[in-house]
């Protein structure tokens, strides 16, 4: 099922209380940003020995765009508008 939520403080609160295959994070969220939904994300992860996949959902694409993506987390970098075609080679690159 999915789910959506209007910020990243809703997206954490939903990965805490759900049981999630992947995050769709777009970065451009109000309240919290998806950056700092995955930093949070990352940390609670971290000794837990859980790694949820998070793929980058944004219009922004610089290198230094995409590269503030994979330092907060993220396992992929999608760039908006996305083909369906990309988001299902992207779903299948991250998701065991």
């Amino acid at each position: 099922y999915v789910d959506v939520v209007p910020d990243g403080y809703a997206a954490l609160d939903k990965w805490k209380s759900g049981t999630y295959t992947l995050i769709l994070m777009d970065i451009q969220m109000p309240e919290m940003d998806g950056l700092e939904a995955t930093r949070t994300i990352r940390s609670l992860e971290a000794g837990q020995g859980r790694h949820i996949p998070i793929i980058a959902m944004t219009g922004q694409d610089s290198p230094e765009d995409v590269e503030r993506c994979y330092h907060a987390g993220m396992d992929l970098h999608l760039k908006k508008p996305v083909q369906l075609c990309e988001l299902i080679a992207a779903v299948a690159r991250v998701v065991k």
